[in-house]
Order: C-alpha cells, then sequence, then structure tokens
C-alpha cells in the first residue's frame, strides 16, 4: 500500500507562509509537529508514529526532500527513498538510498517493489498530489492539528476537478491532535 502521512492545520496548510531553504515550515509551521513530542508514547500518536517507521520505502516530492536536507541519505531505517521530480541533473547525485524518479507509476512501481509486504510512507503535498492524480495513491494517514495557518501551502491545492472519494477506517483524537486514516475508494 502506498500511504500518504501528512500532518496539516485544520484550514489544510501543511507548512507556513514563506517556506524556504532556510526556514522550511514557514512562518510558524513547525507548529504543526508538536504532536510529536509524544511519538514515543504508548497512545495514539505513538502509535500512528510507529506505524509510519515500520514503512519500507519513502516517496517525497523534491521539495520536500531538499527542505528536509535530503534527510541525511536515511529517512528511517535505511528504507530506499524515491525522490518524485520534474527533472533530474545527472551531477546530483542524492545521498544514501535515495534516488530521484521522473515518472509517476514508475517511482510507485519501483517503491512498492522495494517495501515488499510492508507500506510505502509518501511526504509532500507535491507528490501527494501526483500520486492521487495517477491513481497510485491507497491510503491517506491525516495528521490534522487545530491551529489555522491562514497561509502557506496546501495539501490538495492543485488536484484536478475529480471527485476522489474516501472510506474513513479510523480516527484518534487526542489533545494536540487527531489522526484520521482514509481508504482512497478508486
Amino acid at each position: 500500500m502506498i500511504v500518504l502521512y501528512m500532518t496539516m492545520s485544520v484550514d489544510g496548510y501543511v507548512v507556513g507562509p514563506d517556506d524556504s531553504m532556510e526556514e522550511p515550515m514557514g512562518r510558524g509551521g513547525f507548529r504543526l509537529f508538536n504532536w510529536l513530542d509524544d511519538r514515543n508514547s504508548d497512545g495514539p500518536s505513538g502509535q500512528v508514529y510507529g506505524e509510519a517507521q515500520a514503512t519500507g520505502a519513502v516517496i517525497a516530492g523534491r521539495r520536500t526532500f531538499e527542505h528536509a536536507g535530503r534527510w541525511g541519505g536515511d529517512h528511517h531505517d535505511g528504507v530506499p527513498i524515491f525522490i518524485l521530480t520534474h527533472h533530474v541533473d545527472e551531477n546530483d547525485v542524492p545521498p544514501g538510498s535515495a534516488r530521484f524518479v521522473t515518472d509517476v507509476g514508475e517511482c510507485a512501481a519501483q517503491a512498492r517493489a522495494a517495501a515488499g509486504d510492508r507500506n510505502v510512507l509518501v511526504h509532500g503535498a507535491g507528490a501527494a498530489q501526483s500520486l492521487l492524480a495517477a491513481g497510485e495513491l491507497d491510503e491517506l494517514e491525516l495528521h490534522v492539528v487545530p491551529v489555522l495557518l491562514g497561509q502557506g501551502r496546501r495539501l490538495f491545492d492543485n488536484l484536478p476537478a475529480n471527485l476522489v472519494e474516501l472510506e474513513q477506517v479510523r480516527q484518534l483524537p487526542t489533545r494536540d491532535v487527531t489522526h484520521l486514516h482514509y481508504k482512497v475508494l478508486k
């Protein structure tokens, strides 16, 4: 399964305004990650964090990859990282297990094969939108934080005008975040 794991504000932003390499989450955007303080707990946030860390491969958009400092070549546990990008500079060799892929279908196929019987974790609005539009995204794990950022980069801004039906399969509320899990109905 290819599963999007994204934290967002109630108004749909995944980063605050004015994000850049120097300020990768934009103004106020790091507020979205306060719930990670509970990632090692036995509660809901610990559960979903553990599920994300048990994935067998990662797909990320180029912007997310760069803003995250390329994760130093290792997102978690040395799993393969597939970077969905529009252009590959032949002199740009990604670190560690990361590799660039320009075709969304090929990226999904490579990640599924690499993950084996484990899920593929997806990060980034651009990657999520491309995978969803191509029919390659199977599930969404959205961590909705009770804050309004007002501006920034929205998770689902550039989707085509097609209806996408979702089935909610889980809701785990906490004080700092509500974890919502959906299956994408195809």
